[in-house]
């Protein structure tokens, strides 16, 4: 879905005209016609104010696919529980145990 048709549909569902949305947003209403016939593209800013206007992402706007953050989980050295690797491999007991050593300076 191109950027003008997203920015056409969220206007309509916000129940504001071009011109209306041209205010918000300190363009015209050509411009936000040309927008949405994708005849123009927003420029940086206009892109930042749509997203606050319509309470999306600038990266929905722009049509970026959805990117997984990745979270890491806090685990402790000592939790057996948990798979601790380092460049891909499992750590041994003996690394881990190393390990606990070095970080308490002994």
């Amino acid at each position: 879905m191109s950027i003008g048709t997203k920015i056409r549909d969220l206007r309509k569902q916000a129940h504001l005209s071009q011109t209306e949305l041209g205010k918000k947003v300190s363009v015209s209403q050509q411009t936000v016609t040309a927008w949405e016939n994708n005849k123009a593209e927003p420029a940086s800013g206009a892109i930042v104010k749509l997203s606050e206007i319509f309470n999306v992402t600038t990266d929905y706007l722009l049509g970026c696919p959805n990117k997984q953050e990745t979270k890491k989980d806090d685990v402790e050295l000592s939790d057996d529980d948990v798979i601790m690797t380092w460049r891909g491999k499992p750590l041994s007991d003996e690394d881990r145990e190393l390990i606990r050593r070095i970080m308490n300076g002994k």
